[in-house]
């Protein structure tokens, strides 16, 4: 009996000065846990006029071409416009001197375009300076 009492008392011990002590958890980017996250800031793309940035290098031999120019003031694709084919598309790419859409866009003949890639910022993304949130040491496969 004198057992159980003395491990009673040290649970019950523990207990309190376990309670005396509690801190809400934190997570490491310093918010509470169950906080929403705050929405980062706004970054203004690299590029501002279509044509006055140098084209983004490839990172890796499959990496979809980066758009080096900010695209918030186009409208919105639909499937019977889309202001990107105005510049990359094969009637005005040459006058545009803009890189034309790569034949993968392109259905077998070549001439018709494929509606399945239709959404370019659906694998194309505008580039924004922001520093990194962590340390990356990649090294593309692209010499």
């Amino acid at each position: 009996m004198n057992k159980t009492v003395t491990i009673l008392l040290a649970s019950l011990l523990t207990v309190i000065v376990g309670c005396a002590s509690y801190e809400p958890l934190v997570s490491m980017r310093g918010s509470d846990v169950a906080a929403a996250d705050p929405a980062p800031a706004e970054k203004a793309y690299a590029g501002k006029r279509p044509g006055t940035q140098p084209v983004v290098a490839r990172t890796f031999s499959t990496q979809p071409p980066l758009i080096p120019h900010a695209v918030d003031n186009f409208d919105e694709v639909t499937l019977t416009e889309n202001q990107c084919m105005d510049c990359h598309g094969p009637a005005n790419y040459v006058k545009k001197t803009s890189p034309k859409l790569g034949d993968s866009h392109f259905l077998a003949g070549g001439k018709t375009f494929d509606a399945s890639r239709h959404v370019c910022t659906s694998c194309h993304v505008p580039q924004v300076d922001a520093p990194a949130l962590v340390e990356n040491r990649f090294i593309g496969n692209i010499k």
